[in-house]
């Protein structure tokens, strides 16, 4: 059995914690671990589970990678998507993949961004699911509902039982209807995970959907390895439908079945069901990081960088970043999406980019920035370089607060330690490196007419960004 990981979403919903370029999946909003690496973590203690396959945009594609490594699973496959084109491509790309060495695998399809508190359970529908996947059905995960949600799409089954047909998918209802949904008892939520082989998945596709199957088969088959990561061809990937699994095949085949699945499952689609999903105290509150309340009750609260105070009030959702604050009632907190629009008009980088930004080589974090000037805190891993560079419209003052650099300027290699410095100047060829064994931190002060981070001419780099 292989597990394809769908990590493809952007999270805004859970803005300013998520962003386009680190969403929900790659953040630890339980625990120490992120929601991409639960995902797979839950996975301990099943059989014959091979390696991963990860469907990913190209953004995230370091993120996924490094947090692979973390978990220390090797021989994954990253599939680079170079844009979206919804579930039935993605799938298709996995499945052919999967099919390359010549078997004919189980492949379990999960999301990167779900909860599953009740994992024995879980793993029972998994054998379940997998006992009809290898006769030859196209399994999808039903999960029996605690609610009348608005929110989710539904699947009707044909009857009461460990393994049901399926009878129908119904978008999302009103709630008057999901209310008789929950009321028969016939209906489950749409969780989006499926289970089915490579095999029996690219048949139905090809008597269902062939124009989305012939787009995907030229993408990988034109699509290059590199690094760790398998791009798809641009052209051919683009001139692909784009269609949910659904409505391109689940819809319509013959082979449907579907499993309840009652694990305390969620989608952690809103801050409201973020608070449900989380530990809470006895005036249930959730409290995340320097938090100091007085009378509050019902109540979401994460602060990342400074103390946040909250006195006598209810139902509420606060979150603090370094670069953002929202303060909104629980009901309200849907509507972040109308910010996070309103940020992407103005063209503000708060709805791309934390303070805080990931690069393959390490990170950096924009301690300050004003007219002509910007501040930077680079830490670069051990081993790690950045690019062979150099920048139009600004200079750069290097400083090592910790570690070694080894920096490349013009035409001059040298050897900083803790509490050195040098300059870059403008239009200059330059490289930093970490020679060292630890990490290395160093402060950037950039000064100049632009700073903007497309300022970039890249000659050389380990990798292979534009």
């Amino acid at each position: 059995m292989i597990p394809v990981i769908m990590s493809g979403g952007s999270g805004t919903r859970l803005w300013p914690l998520s962003r386009k370029h680190k969403p929900k999946q790659f953040i630890p909003l339980f625990g120490d671990d992120t929601m991409f690496q639960e995902t797979l973590l839950r996975l301990n203690g099943l059989e014959n589970i091979r390696a991963p396959i990860v469907v990913c945009n190209n953004d995230h594609r370091f993120m996924v990678a490094e947090q692979l490594h973390e978990l220390e699973v090797n021989e994954s496959q990253i599939i680079l998507e170079p844009f979206g084109r919804n579930t039935a491509p993605a799938l298709a790309i996995a499945a052919l993949q999967a099919s390359h060495a010549g078997d004919d695998p189980i492949l379990l399809v999960l999301a990167a961004d779900h909860m599953i508190e009740d994992v024995p359970a879980f793993h029972q529908a998994i054998k379940v699911a997998q006992e009809q996947a290898e006769a030859g059905a196209l399994v999808t995960f039903g999960i029996v509902p605690t609610s009348a949600n608005t929110g989710y799409g539904y699947i009707q089954a044909a009857e009461r039982s460990s393994v049901c047909s399926v009878k129908a998918f119904v978008e999302k209802p009103d709630l008057a209807t999901a209310k008789q949904y929950v009321d028969s008892g016939s209906y489950y939520w749409n969780s989006g995970m499926f289970m089915f082989k490579a095999s029996t998945l690219l048949s139905e596709l090809e008597q269902h959907s062939p124009s989305i199957l012939s787009s995907c088969i030229d993408a990988l088959d034109n699509g290059v390895k590199d690094l760790d990561f398998i791009r798809l061809q641009t052209e051919a990937f683009e001139a692909c439908p784009s269609d949910s699994i659904d409505y391109a095949v689940m819809e319509h085949t013959s082979k449907a079945v579907v499993v309840p699945l009652d694990a305390g499952w969620s989608d952690v689609g809103s801050w409201s069901s973020l608070w449900e999903c989380a530990k809470q105290d006895g005036d249930k509150n959730v409290l995340q990081g320097d938090v100091m309340i007085d009378e509050v009750t019902n109540s979401y609260i994460h602060s990342e960088h400074r103390l946040v105070s909250v006195l006598g009030l209810d139902n509420i959702v606060v979150v603090e970043t370094a670069d953002a604050v929202m303060v909104a009632s629980k009901e309200s907190a849907q509507q972040v999406k109308n910010i996070v629009n309103r940020l992407v008009k103005e063209e503000r980088s708060e709805a791309e980019n934390h303070r805080l930004c990931y690069r393959p080589w390490g990170h950096y974090d924009s301690i300050d920035v004003g007219e002509r000037f910007q501040v930077k805190r680079i830490c670069v891993n051990v081993g790690a370089s950045l690019s062979l560079q150099m920048h139009h419209h600004r200079a750069e003052h290097w400083i090592v607060v910790s570690g070694t650099a080894e920096v490349t300027c013009g035409d001059e290699v040298l050897l900083l330690s803790e509490n050195e410095s040098t300059f870059i100047p403008l239009g200059t060829k330059h490289r930093l490196h970490n020679p060292g064994k630890v990490v290395l931190e160093m402060i950037e002060v950039q000064s100049g007419s632009y700073l903007g981070e497309d300022d970039i001419i890249r000659f050389e780099d380990n990798y292979q960004r534009s």
